[in-house]
């Protein structure tokens, strides 16, 4: 079976751009994004070919999900959304998003962050994660982002919310979650993955145990407001071909159509 790497997927990847990109230079456009924080990196790296190729500009503003939520409400214009698929649907019922544009790009899954050094608890089974939570003395999550919204439901459903509720260091969204683990202000977090890798002070005790495990997909989808559809469309295209699905997991990401 031949193996293509990274580079020579985003290799084709852009000779194919380029063929693109010469009837489409004289309609560049730019493009805002709205993203969750975990695809930066990703983007980082898919965002300027993309441009390069297109002659569209990319202007992205990365945020937690309540901060993201924030913006949304506020009315803050948008071409092209990044978020988990609750708050892709939550939108699309107030009409902020356009039906029928809409891609999934990466799945991440949900684990446990202690400081750096720290003794690793045991969480390998549903019964060892419930007890560590038991035992620990704080635990950090998100009010609104989508872990942490699945963290207080599962509590609820390991019949043990009653006794966390001391316990419980919520606050507003995935990059402040992690950062009271890493200077030793709280004991545990749960997040997303790839919050955890972003904190060099952090790092992962474990995913949650494959009974209790809840993937987190980040969703593309377009502003029903764009003043530029076919380049957000394009964008989004973009970023489920073969060659982003490839870069995607060289970041620690799971690409959703893989």
């Amino acid at each position: 079976m031949k193996i293509f790497s990274v580079t020579t997927a985003t290799k084709i990847w852009f000779g194919f751009m380029l063929l693109l990109a010469q009837g489409h230079v004289a309609s560049a456009a730019e493009i805002k994004v709205l993203s969750v924080v975990p695809l930066k990196a990703s983007l980082d790296e898919l965002g300027p070919p993309f441009e390069r190729a297109t002659g569209h500009k990319l202007t992205i503003k990365y945020d937690g999900s309540s901060g993201l939520k924030r913006s949304f409400e506020a009315g803050e214009a948008f071409d092209v959304a990044l978020i988990y698929p609750e708050l892709i649907d939550e939108l699309l019922k107030k009409g902020a998003l356009a039906a029928g544009v809409r891609a999934d790009v990466a799945i991440v899954m949900v684990g446990v962050a202690i400081k750096k050094g720290a003794l690793m608890p045991e969480i390998s089974t549903v019964e060892a994660f419930k007890r560590t939570l038991l035992n620990v003395k704080s635990i950090s999550h998100s009010t609104e982002g989508a872990s942490g919204v699945y963290f207080q439901g599962l509590i609820q459903r390991l019949g043990i919310a009653a006794e966390l509720k001391p316990k419980l260091r919520p606050v507003e969204g995935g990059p402040l979650v992690v950062g009271p683990v890493a200077k030793g202000e709280v004991e545990i977090a749960v997040i997303t993955i790839p919050f955890i890798y972003l904190d060099p002070g952090a790092e992962l005790a474990g995913p949650l145990p494959t009974e209790l495990q809840h993937p987190v997909i980040y969703t593309a989808s377009m502003g029903t407001a764009t003043k530029q559809p076919d380049a957000a469309k394009a964008f989004i295209k973009h970023l489920t071909t073969p060659a982003a699905a490839a870069v995607i997991k060289s970041k620690g990401l799971k690409p959703a159509n893989q």
